[in-house]
This record gives structure tokens, sequence and C-alpha cells, in this order.
């Protein structure tokens, strides 16, 4: 059995690892030839200007989308769209948005059912791509599923790695709450979901305790038993403009439709087990 992966960044090498460990073979996309190749992917290097060799869809029979949109357009859909044929024999397709597309709701709740109300622009394309992710399976009855991600994190991206490399920063935003999701548990979410098709369906994949940054740091910090570093007013706070972008949302998250309709269940259902987890893979 074999599965296509459009971008084997992070969230895309880790659903390429577990799928691989259940048996599929995976074949892939990344921007530059890696530097490690694994037992089970085939790389295949895409980007601007790039195209698909003819063969790369053979044999598949489900494909992962982590490639975000640009102002142009989604990269992946503008190269997949003459293998529409091909894909109607496809069993499963995910497309990975964020949970952006909710917008701010000033630390209210949203669910897959909420109004989108993107206030980013990178999220407003966000919405665009999910609209035409989902025109696959509206128009073509290719199996789609979107999974908008909360803020991901993970060995190598967490606040025990910001810490020991001298770069956290204990940002203070009374109210302030981001939901999250290891990425480990999006691997697992996404392969739920490929066991268990069901096209057309959106899922959120966020763990089950939205909490505010300063709090995770200062966990870090005494799981690390160092002292965390010190308050800073988000209003006086040094950010780029990206970093300052993601304070713009405030709301919390619900899981409850990954849980009961995929039947899946988190292995870090906070920040406390995913980050005790990776101090304890990375104890140096």
């Amino acid at each position: 059995m074999k599965l296509f992966v459009f971008g084997l960044g992070y969230s895309g090498l880790a659903f390429a690892r577990h799928a691989v460990a259940q048996g599929y073979e995976v074949v892939g996309t990344h921007r530059e030839p890696p530097s490690t190749v694994e037992p089970g992917i085939r790389y295949i290097t895409f980007g601007p200007g790039h195209t698909l060799p003819k063969d790369a869809l053979d044999g598949v029979i489900g494909l992962l989308s982590t490639v975000p949109p640009t102002d142009l357009g989604d990269p992946a859909l503008d190269a997949i769209g003459k293998y529409i044929n091909i894909m109607e024999r496809f069993a499963w397709v995910g497309y990975l948005s964020t949970t952006g597309v909710y917008g701010d709701r000033q630390g209210g709740l949203v669910d897959e059912t909420s109004p989108l109300l993107p206030s980013l622009e990178r999220s407003k394309q966000r919405v665009r791509a999910e609209a035409d992710w989902l025109g696959l399976w509206k128009n073509h009855k290719i199996p789609v599923h979107i999974f908008r991600l909360a803020g991901i994190y993970g060995p190598g991206r967490s606040a025990i790695d910001s810490l020991r490399a001298g770069k956290a920063k204990r940002i203070v935003k009374p109210g302030q709450v981001f939901s999250r999701i290891h990425v480990e548990d999006i691997a697992g979410a996404l392969l739920a979901s490929l066991a268990k098709p069901t096209p057309g369906e959106i899922y959120n994949l966020c763990d089950d305790n939205p909490a505010g940054p300063e709090e995770v740091i200062t966990y870090a910090a005494g799981l690390l038993g160092v002292d965390p570093p010190p308050a800073i007013p988000f209003d006086q706070a040094d950010l780029s403009p990206m970093a300052r972008s993601f304070y713009a949302d405030n709301k919390r998250v619900s899981n409850q439709k990954m849980k009961n309709a995929l039947g899946y269940r988190l292995k870090y259902p906070s920040y406390k087990e995913g980050l005790k987890a990776i101090l304890s893979a990375t104890p140096g």
C-alpha cells in the first residue's frame, strides 16, 4: 500500500514515519533533497517551477497535503489538477489546515460547526484552500478530509527546546490562551482517519488543555529545574510581526469530534504530558 505526502516537513514526516511503521510505502515531496533518507520513504524534489514525475501517483491509495496556500492559490492542488482521474480511485485524501480559520473568539469555544471568521490574511487563504479541496469531494467524489490543526509542538519545537537554546520568552497577555497538538498526535489522528474514511468531514486536531503561553514556559522551566524567564507584558514584548500576529486570535478549540467520530485517544492530552515525554527522550 502506498501513500503520497505533499510536504515532508515537521508534520508530514511524522505522519510518513508512522505510516511506514504500519506497513505503508510513502512517496513525498521536499523542497530540498534531505540530508538523511529514511527507510520506506521515496523523496521527490518539489517547489516553484517543479512538476511531479509521471509515476508519482502510481499505486497510491491515499494522499496528504501539508503545503500552505499562497496569495496565488494552493501549489499542491495546482500540481495534482491533471491527476483527477487517478485520485478518484483513492481511498483517502487529507488536507492540513489551521484553527486560525475561526479567527478571534476572545477566549470562547469553537468547534467544527462554528462560522469561519479569519482575522489574518494567511487564515483567509486557508479558508479558500479548504473550499478548493472540498470541491474535489463535491465535484469528483475524491474522498477529501480537512484537519484544522492547533499550535504544533513536539521534539525540537517545544518550550523545552526554546529554554535550552536561551530563546524562550515568557509573554503575558491576560486572558490569552492557545490550543495545542503534539506532532505525534497529529500523525495518530490522521492514521485513525485513514483507517476509517469519512469523506467531506472536517476535524479539529488539538489537545484537551488550552493554556496561556506563559504557563507552558513556566512548567517547562520547572521540568528543567531552572528559573523561568522574566515575565514580559505583551505590549512591551519585542516580537516579530509574525510572532505578534499569533496573539491576534484568542480561543479554545473543541476536539470532541476527533474523539467521538474518529475514535482517537490522545497520547498527550495536555502540554504537560507532551513536555515530559520530550524531556525524557532528550534528558541532556
